[in-house]
């Protein structure tokens, strides 16, 4: 039983309902043989294009060596592909292949569902609100807690 007390702390509610999402997304992943680093990193080359892994180590705050193994396990599902950068042959370019591409697709209904697992209590206004604040919360932190010399997503961009 939660303490009634900690119910009034939005930092504990943040975190008990973003472990119920991460157990409720993990299993839908889980089934296909991902993890939630696989999505994100898919995603994010998905969304922004080609990446060299020094970057998308740098966007994730992760580890070099654990982001070498996420995208192997991702090229070796042929969900992407590494290709040395037409302008520095120096970079390593992680791009998506099609297949990435309808991996997602079938992802993005399987996160519908865990969102609506997880929000079930909400009606779709309240889901829109919540999805707002949360996105609020998120540019703000994000933002304050970047390396020194990084640029947003947006700015970073490669061709």
């Amino acid at each position: 039983m939660t303490p009634p007390s900690v119910l009034n702390l939005s930092a504990y509610l943040m975190y008990a309902t973003g472990k119920a999402a991460r157990r409720t997304l993990s299993e839908k992943l889980t089934a296909r043989g991902l993890r939630l680093w696989h999505l994100t990193v898919l995603t994010l080359v998905s969304d922004l294009g080609p990446q060299p892994k020094g970057v998308l180590a740098a966007r994730l705050d992760m580890n070099a060596s654990d982001l070498a193994k996420i995208v192997k396990d991702l090229a070796d599902a042929g969900q992407v592909t590494c290709v040395r950068s037409l302008t520095d042959r120096r970079r390593v370019d992680v791009r998506i292949t099609p297949e990435g591409r309808l991996a997602l697709d079938h992802l993005s209904a399987d996160i519908a569902s865990a969102d609506d697992d997880l929000l079930t209590p909400l009606n779709e206004a309240e889901r829109e609100q919540l999805a707002s604040l949360l996105r609020r919360v998120h540019a703000h932190h994000e933002h304050t807690g970047l390396p020194a010399g990084f640029r947003p997503a947006a700015q970073a961009r490669q061709p």
